[in-house]
């Protein structure tokens, strides 16, 4: 069996979403995973900020605009008849639902639900489509085996329970839709995955049923060597390891979800990135296996803060480190990069809720200089020990370039730069052309 995972914009129009039968072959066993229609959760997250607000005058007008785009969407999408009936009862059901939450007090556990209904419109919707069109299939409920632990951690074990009875009481069926991104929380509520959750979902769907392959189509043809957006000329990867494609997710390609490579690495669930607007072209496939000796890719990390801790207690100090990480540890600040000398510890973050405190916290300790407005640029390839001269090459490109810090080593995969977000174009674009033209 395998996973087909499609984003908001592969089922954003009406249009879109009938084509999705040109991907899905309906004769073969596959869960399909639905994103929300593009923009949907934008507006959701809008409703949910003006209801958390008190302001349920302006949330219930946007609840009724939304109403309005979606009772167009099923008059494109659905015949006339019962079918369109049908569809338009499942958008009143949800639109009414929402309504219903602006009538009484409105907290964030009903700020995930409401979040919710962009999947549930969108897989319902395009199960009807379905039986319009006489292509069987059943719609599977991702809340009831999607489930997340008190650490917010995926319980695989738990869906893998609860999906197998779904699929063995279906054994005929070829075509299952289920939802992206949402899922239960360890108290039964209704929780997510966090944006980008749809990508996970599928990872997660893969490694719990074993599936053969994962595939995740959005609107570009696999993962490129550079930021299309910003670097011209950027070309797709045919093939990454599981540890390269999660730095790349990890430090700015946006095309994947960071989670979403894990569970599939644990299971070794081949990944393939596709484009739905371009079916045909090969994409990025994702395995335990890789090229060797070569640079695969560039990406970048806005939104980064450096801090710097200079101590004179530091040196020849032991527990020095572990007393400032349990800071870090404290505040649930994840740290990103990290770079050492005798008498100063520098480090990257890119959550900063809690930047006073640490501040506070870490002045206890010595000076502390901070830097926001940073990059992570980082640069994935094949780095062994062996090897030699990519290291020179990397840093050679941006020689004209201020470079706060330079993370070379703790991976075999990737040489981590900090600059200046100011930088970060020039930083790129002088890397791909070094690199790769």
């Amino acid at each position: 069996m395998k996973i087909l995972k499609f984003g908001g914009t592969s089922v954003g129009s009406p249009e879109r979403m009938k084509k999705l039968l040109d991907i899905i072959d309906p004769t073969e066993r596959q869960i399909v995973v639905l994103s929300a229609v593009s923009g949907t959760t934008n507006s959701l997250v809008e409703i949910s900020a003006k209801l958390l607000n008190e302001d349920k005058q302006k949330g219930t007008e946007l609840i009724k605009d939304l109403h309005e785009k979606y009772n167009a969407f099923v008059a494109e999408l659905l015949p006339e008849g019962d079918f369109r009936e049908q569809g338009q009862e499942v958008v009143d059901y949800h639109f009414n639902f929402l309504l219903s939450l602006t009538l009484d007090v409105f907290t964030p556990i009903e700020e995930k639900v409401v979040l919710a209904q962009g999947e549930l419109l969108s897989t319902t919707l395009y199960h009807v489509y379905l039986k319009s069109i006489n292509v069987p299939s059943v719609l599977l409920p991702a809340l009831d085996f999607m489930k997340i632990d008190e650490d917010n951690e995926p319980d695989i074990p738990y869906t893998t329970q609860h999906l197998t009875p779904f699929l063995e009481k279906n054994p005929e069926t070829r075509l299952f839709i289920t939802q992206g991104f949402i899922c239960r929380n360890s108290f039964g509520e209704v929780d997510n995955l966090r944006r980008g959750g749809s990508d996970y979902t599928a990872s997660l769907l893969g490694a719990a049923i074993m599936a053969d392959e994962v595939q995740i189509w959005t609107d570009i043809d696999g993962m490129h060597n550079n930021d299309p957006r910003i670097v011209k000329g950027t070309r797709p990867i045919s093939h990454l390891s599981f540890d390269e494609a999660a730095e790349l997710a990890y430090f700015g390609a946006k095309i994947l979800h960071p989670q979403s490579v894990f569970p599939a690495q644990k299971y070794q669930i081949p990944v393939r990135l596709l484009n739905t607007m371009e079916p045909k072209a090969l994409g990025t496939v994702i395995s335990t296996e890789s090229e060797k000796g070569k640079i695969k890719s560039i990406a970048a990390k806005d939104g980064i803060t450096a801090i710097k801790i200079q101590s004179s207690r530091m040196l020849l100090a032991y527990g020095f480190l572990r007393r400032i990480f349990e800071i870090f540890e404290r505040y649930k600040t994840p740290i990103d990069m990290i770079t050492t000398s005798e008498v100063a510890v520098s480090l990257t973050i890119d959550f900063t809720d809690n930047l006073n405190a640490i501040i506070e916290e870490l002045n206890a300790f010595g000076t502390v200089e901070i830097d926001q407005d940073q990059t992570i640029i980082c640069v994935v390839g094949d780095f062994g020990a062996e090897k030699h001269g990519y290291a020179a090459k990397v840093l050679d490109s941006v020689k004209h370039i201020p470079v706060r810090m330079i993370s070379y080593g703790g991976s075999e995969y990737n040489i981590s730069l900090l600059v200046g977000t100011g930088n970060k174009t020039e930083a790129l674009r002088s890397l791909h052309n070094r690199i790769f033209e």
